[in-house]
């Protein structure tokens, strides 16, 4: 038995290392580094004084001088992570510097083309993702103390201040919150630690990318990649890859997009969503949801057997995630939806945002109605019947 146990430990372990999953800390990159060699300097120096820079209306000038660095000397995994981020703050603060009403509409060369190199070699698109804004933009504050958010702050920040590092770091403990099944109570640190107004009138803008995107309908032209726009969604809870591996596990893809289809009208958009927002995140963890969309049905095997204690665990594993996706709703309607139309209301769009995206995710989803329809479906799926014969038939 303690053979038997051993080799299992050993082949977890692999499958974590495969998939480049932490044990402890989940999806999150371990460790994340918050320096570069001296080379890359000029990179950390506008990174770690954004905040400054985008409220001086300056970033843009500085940007205009810099030079073009080669990606070649960035050797391992965390490096490539680090200069992703790095150069991801830097571009959405280049790109909304002057607000809505003057986005820029090409991104300089010392910023696209190593920042284009960067993301080829690590999979991950050009843009700012969740996959750095979240997993990889975390320090410890002490280094001998707890990952609790006490002790914790961003690698960079954009204006917005602690409700700013709040934004982040919430979503941090989300995920390591899942590393072991998800905890919905983190989320009501987020109440603590965001204000609305300073959520919607300072920070969203920049995290907002440039497809279905009002205010950037072409794209963004990237300086010395590319002669046509590109068109990238901004970061988007949708990038998490903890959710859709509950999605994945506790429905699978087929039932997902059946009941998508029965739940809401343009089903093909929200599934293609999804299925897009998987090239946001790191090749392995969209590996690892690719996996699980190929597996045996958990759903199936729960209905093939008759254990009431079997039905009863997977009913409170949707359970949770059905509260998890009514909260997030909740919180959009407060951090987006209220200020929005409030503002709209008063004939003063706050900063940076007014009205272009009330309605839009950063993602460039329809935001109510998408979120609705994904926690529906996340519903239906709590309805373990039996389907009779006839209906195995038609479906």
């Amino acid at each position: 038995a303690e053979h038997m146990e051993t080799n299992s430990r050993e082949t977890l372990k692999a499958d974590f290392d495969a998939f480049d999953i932490s044990e402890e800390l989940g999806f999150l990159l371990e460790e994340p580094l918050t320096s570069l060699p001296d080379y890359y300097r000029v990179w950390l120096d506008l990174a770690n004084n954004l905040t400054h820079l985008i409220e001086s209306h300056t970033l843009r000038d500085l940007v205009h001088k810099m030079p073009v660095l080669s990606p070649d000397f960035l050797i391992d995994h965390r490096e490539l992570r680090l200069a992703h981020l790095v150069l991801g703050f830097i571009s959405m603060g280049y790109v909304w510097q002057e607000g809505q009403h003057a986005p820029a509409q090409i991104l300089p060369k010392a910023l696209a083309l190593p920042y284009w190199l960067v993301s080829r070699r690590l999979g991950l698109p050009p843009i700012l993702t969740y996959a750095d804004s979240v997993l990889a933009n975390w320090k410890l504050k002490d280094p001998t103390g707890d990952m609790e958010i006490g002790n914790m702050d961003l690698i960079v920040s954009f204006p917005g201040g602690e409700s700013c590092r709040g934004f982040f770091m919430v979503s941090l403990l989300v995920e390591m919150a899942a590393s072991s099944g998800i905890t919905v109570k983190k989320l009501f640190l987020f109440l603590d630690h965001v204000d609305p107004t300073a959520f919607h009138g300072t920070l969203r803008i920049f995290v907002s990318g440039w497809r279905d995107n009002p205010m950037l309908p072409r794209g963004l032209l990237y300086e010395g990649v590319s002669n046509e726009p590109i068109l990238l969604s901004g970061g988007s809870a949708a990038q998490s890859s903890t959710i859709q591996c509950f999605d994945m596990l506790l429905m699978n893809e087929s039932l997902f997009v059946h009941l998508v289809s029965v739940l809401f009208i343009d089903s093909a958009y929200l599934g293609s969503f999804l299925t897009r927002m998987r090239e946001y995140m790191p090749p392995a963890h969209r590996q690892l949801i690719e996996t699980l969309s190929v597996c045996p049905s958990l759903r199936d095997f729960i209905l093939s057997h008759s254990s009431s204690d079997l039905c009863q665990a997977y009913k409170s594993c949707v359970s949770a995630l059905v509260d998890l996706r009514n909260y997030h709703l909740n919180t959009v309607a407060k951090y987006v939806v209220v200020p929005g139309n409030h503002a709209r209301a008063m004939g003063c769009p706050l900063r940076g945002v007014g009205t272009a995206l009330n309605e839009t995710g950063t993602g460039g989803s329809s935001l109510m109605v998408f979120l609705k329809s994904v926690r529906n479906t996340t519903q239906k799926a709590l309805i373990l019947e039996r389907p009779s014969a006839s209906k195995e038939t038609e479906m």
